[in-house]
């Protein structure tokens, strides 16, 4: 409903004191307020970028905001998502972010959709509202949500963030391009690494996120100029913007339906041959590593292939460190023959995975090894408490 009837829509006494300032602004005004009394913004994901564009846009007036995502707040998140509180750890984000949005806008209609959207619910879901933003941080949703939009005319207002760089911009709009247009292909698994593993900036989705509801904002009302045709890249340490033009690509496939996104990302594929690594490395438990430590043996090496800054963060009693892109680059495979001098070698990471990749390495490299199931996290979890998990 971008062009919707203003006579219809009326603001109430309250109204005209609560956007009072935005009543003053000649971009605005007061028939640019009542478009965003009557726009319906869905939200994908109340996560980094939703916490902040959510409060933004409620506060703003928006009149329909919907938001989709299916998980529970946790001690993690409360860094960077804001629109979240200690008391809600353990609950639903869509429950916690409805609560905080009609704290500040009691006039907003929130529809909650706790699901992860998908090929098969993604149009139903997309199709009542104007705008969709984009809020996730995962390649198979960012194509299934672009796809969608683009099958239903929607405008998509993308962010993204990565330790301490973001990146903006709007999809599918005025015959603009679309996130395949940037993104042809998706990057091989892994190759990219999520928040959880590369870590985050709090505050960087806070500027993105805002970005991102202004854009929204500005699509509604008419005013300004969006990001469309532009690819805003933000580097928080150096406090520097910059830009990108971006254009539709003639020779780009045209998009008929929602497929299954996972499979065009690479992920079962990923997993399969993650899986058939692991299953050719001997494995031990956390509990078996304990009473290995605990019988006082000196035979073996237990080597940590997480990063220098996770090994401050907690270690393994005993542990070496030893980080996987000095085994990748080679560097790390000869300091590796030096330390086991004829012992075992014990690996672990986080949670397994990187672990097994350096096992694999080194084992093309003649070095046999164990992996660790659950990494520290369940040496945490399973074994000593004290050890921070992260």
């Amino acid at each position: 409903m971008l062009n919707p009837n203003l006579e219809e829509i009326q603001l109430t006494k309250e109204d005209y004191e609560r956007y009072s300032r935005h009543l003053i602004l000649p971009e605005i005004g007061l028939d640019g307020q009542k478009r965003l009394k009557a726009a319906s913004v869905l939200c994908i994901g109340t996560g980094g970028l939703g916490s902040p564009l959510l409060l933004y846009l409620a506060a703003a007036g928006i009149g329909r905001i919907g938001i989709v995502d299916f998980d529970v707040v946790d001690y993690s998140n409360l860094q960077r998502q804001v629109i979240h509180g200690t008391s809600w750890v353990g609950k639903p984000k869509i429950e916690s972010a409805k609560n905080r949005i009609l704290e500040i806008n009691p006039d907003c209609q929130v529809d909650l959709y706790e699901t992860r959207i998908s090929s098969e619910n993604a149009l139903q879901i997309v199709e009542p509202y104007d705008i969709v933003i984009d809020g996730t941080d995962n390649f198979p949703t960012r194509y299934l949500v672009n796809d969608a939009c683009v099958l239903l005319n929607k405008p998509n207002v993308y962010g993204s963030i990565f330790r301490f760089e973001g990146q903006a911009t709007v999809f599918n709009y005025q015959d603009g391009p679309n996130y395949r247009d940037l993104y042809p292909e998706p990057p091989p698994p892994g190759m990219v690494p999520s928040c959880a593993e590369g870590g985050v900036l709090g505050i960087l989705p806070g500027i993105i996120g805002v970005i991102q509801a202004t854009e929204a904002v500005k699509i509604i009302t008419g005013a300004g100029t969006t990001l469309s045709g532009r690819l805003l890249l933000y580097n928080a340490l150096e406090m520097k913007f910059r830009e990108l033009k971006l254009r539709p690509n003639p020779e780009r496939p045209v998009i008929e339906k929602l497929i299954d996104y996972e499979e065009f990302c690479g992920i079962p594929q990923a997993k399969m041959a993650e899986a058939q690594q692991q299953a050719s490395l001997p494995e031990m438990t956390v509990q078996e590593l304990k009473q290995l430590i605990d019988s006082g043996a000196k035979d073996f090496v237990l080597l940590d292939v997480r990063n220098p800054n996770e090994y401050e963060i907690a270690k393994i009693p005993g542990s070496v460190l030893v980080p996987l892109p000095d085994i990748e680059n080679g560097t790390g495979v000869e300091q590796v023959k030096e330390l086991l001098n004829g012992h075992k070698l014990i690996a672990h990471c986080k949670m397994g995975g990187r672990s097994a990749k350096a096992l694999g390495l080194l084992k093309a490299a003649g070095i046999e090894g164990t992996n660790v199931k659950g990494g520290i996290t369940a040496w945490s979890r399973e074994v000593d408490a004290s050890v921070p998990e992260y």
